[in-house]
């Protein structure tokens, strides 16, 4: 568990013209708090706790009497409450003085991922006068930049993960061209088996869908539902995994296939526009990086999303660009999206995202996944990119 960097957060809720940051928990709710505030998570708090980091001065928290050691791990007064008044009392002192804090909320839920505190809490606070705004930029500083060793984890991972992709791939041209089928199933299970050979762990997956369930994005075959795949068939591999070691951080990438020589002529235009949506996007975020202006995630869902809606086939690209990568495969940074969300989030340096339009058709799916580091002074594609179609 790492220690809380105080003097950076103080600095940060100044930049942003705030007069605090005010963490919250019950049950676990939260986890973003514990890891930004440094806390060791163990039994979770069965009352409320309170933490106010002013944007000057000494911290200052509220815990019940019975859970006092809620906040041991972390500077400044501890106030004790037990009854609803004193609690009440003690949060008009956390907020006195105060006009603007942030909190772990998202106005309308636009930002889904820093939406901890509930409804009802964000209306107590603000009954003590204070306006609450969302902490989502503070979130993405003490949560989603990397560090270099993380980054680190991420390259490697990507060099292990690619040599499985390559090898799934090889197991279904292998079965395919000596005229035999392969279960979408067991190359699910191989890729498994091999993550475990290589030191890579995941938290599910991958996708392994041919012709029709390329067309669900999140469709995953199980031993109860699985489709055999053959010559002639159309096969999409999504696949995320990190090392299997404390702090690092995810690689997540999606490739298409034909099993055969003769795709249709479908299956060739529309892996092209698809790759097409997404160079532009690395394009543009590339070009605004290279020229020192901020990027927002809703830009590089634009620039991505305007060469498919431009090629007729908008209809069919159903979810958002891209989305932050960390230490979970969804991590907590922008997201590249003006789809889902209008996401207004700066992309920050040492952050890491994917990009990964698609375009899903009723019998078949494509979509082109790569990773996207973003750097002091420059953006890169972090592992292999599919410039072409493959042929198995």
């Amino acid at each position: 568990m790492s220690t809380m960097n105080l003097e950076k957060i103080q600095e940060e809720i100044r930049k942003q013209s705030l007069d605090g940051w005010l963490f919250f928990d019950h049950h676990l709710r939260d986890p973003l708090a514990y890891r930004v505030l440094g806390i060791a998570v163990s039994k979770g708090p069965t009352r409320r706790w309170y933490y106010m980091i002013p944007a000057q001065g000494e911290p200052k928290g509220m815990v019940h009497r019975i859970e006092r050691d809620q906040l041991a791990g972390v500077p400044g007064e501890k106030i004790l409450y037990s009854s609803w008044p004193e609690q009440a009392a003690a949060l008009r002192s956390l907020t006195a003085g105060m006009k603007r804090v942030a909190m772990q909320y998202s106005p309308l839920c636009a930002i889904p991922y820093v939406a901890n505190v509930d409804a009802g809490t964000i209306e107590l606070v603000r009954s003590t006068g204070v306006e609450v705004v969302s902490s989502a930029e503070l979130i993405q500083i003490f949560e989603a930049r990397w560090t270099a060793e993380q980054l680190a984890t991420h390259l490697e991972a990507g060099r292990r993960v690619d040599k499985v992709r390559a090898a799934a791939f090889e197991v279904i041209r292998e079965r395919t061209r000596n005229g035999l089928a392969v279960q979408e199933v067991e190359i699910k299970d191989f890729v498994r088996s091999e993550f475990a050979h290589a030191g890579l762990i995941t938290d599910s997956g991958p996708i392994v869908g041919c012709n029709a369930n390329a067309s669900n994005p999140h469709y995953e075959p199980s031993a109860e539902v699985t489709s055999p795949i053959q010559s002639g068939d159309w096969v999409l591999l999504d696949m995320w995994a990190k090392l299997e070691q404390p702090g690092a951080v995810y690689y997540d990438i999606t490739w298409t296939a034909f099993c055969g020589d003769n795709p249709t002529d479908e299956m060739r235009k529309v892996f092209e526009i698809v790759k097409c949506g997404r160079d532009a996007a690395i394009t543009k975020v590339q070009s605004t990086i290279a020229a020192k202006r901020d990027l927002r995630g809703f830009e590089v869902d634009d620039a991505c999303r305007s060469v498919i809606d431009e090629s007729g086939y908008g209809e069919y690209f159903t979810h958002r660009t891209g989305h932050s990568i960390g230490v979970e495969v969804h991590g907590n940074s922008a997201n590249m999206d003006n789809f889902e969300t209008h996401d207004e989030r700066r992309v920050m340096p040492w952050t890491c995202f994917s990009v990964e339009p698609g375009i899903y058709l009723p019998h078949f799916g494509v979509r082109s996944e790569i990773n996207m580091f973003v750097g002091d002074d420059e953006a890169r594609v972090t592992g292999q990119i599919q410039r072409g179609m493959v042929l198995l």
